[in-house]
C-alpha cells in the first residue's frame, strides 16, 4: 500500500506513522550498546577497573546519544551523517585505547573490558547502518 493510499484509508483526524528506514533499528541497538559500554569497565588492571567515564567514555556516550537521535529522525541524509560520526568516534577511540595500552605495557597485567568491546561493536553497527541507509536510494530507484 502506498503512502497516499494509507493516508486515504486512515480516519480524517488520525496520523499515519511512517515506517522506519532499514538501518534505523540497527542504529537504535548500536546506541544502546554504546551508552551501556560507556559506563562499564574498559580496562581491568591490578590497580583496579577503569570505566569509560574516567576518560573517553564521555565522548562515546555523547555520540551514543547522537546515534539515538539518528535512529528516530525521519530524514535519511541526517541519519546517515549521525551514523557516520558515531561510527567514526566509536571505532577510533576503542582501537586507540587498546593500542595505547598495548604499546605501553604489552599484554602484561591488563585486559580489555566489556565496555571497550561494546563501544567498538556499537561503532561497527552504526557503520553498517550508515551503509544500509546510503544504499536505500539505489534500491528504491
Amino acid at each position: 500500500m502506498t503512502a497516499v493510499a494509507e493516508r486515504k484509508a486512515a480516519a480524517p483526524g488520525q496520523r499515519v506513522r511512517k515506517r522506519k528506514m532499514p538501518g534505523q533499528k540497527r542504529m537504535l541497538a548500536a546506541s544502546v550498546m554504546i551508552l551501556v559500554g560507556a559506563f562499564l569497565p574498559w580496562l581491568y588492571t591490578p590497580l583496579g577497573n577503569f570505566t569509560g567515564m574516567n576518560g573517553p567514555g564521555m565522548w562515546t556516550a555523547t555520540v551514543g546519544m547522537l546515534a539515538l537521535a539518528g535512529a528516530i529522525v525521519p530524514l535519511r541524509m541526517l541519519a546517515i551523517g549521525q551514523a557516520l560520526i558515531t561510527a567514526g568516534v566509536c571505532l577510533v577511540i576503542p582501537v586507540w585505547q587498546f593500542w595505547h595500552m598495548f604499546s605501553q605495557v604489552g599484554m602484561a597485567g591488563w585486559m580489555p573490558g566489556p565496555g571497550l568491546l561494546l563501544t567498538f561493536v556499537g561503532g561497527l553497527l552504526c557503520g553498517i547502518a550508515a551503509w544500509q541507509l546510503w544504499t536505500l536510494e539505489a534500491a528504491e530507484a
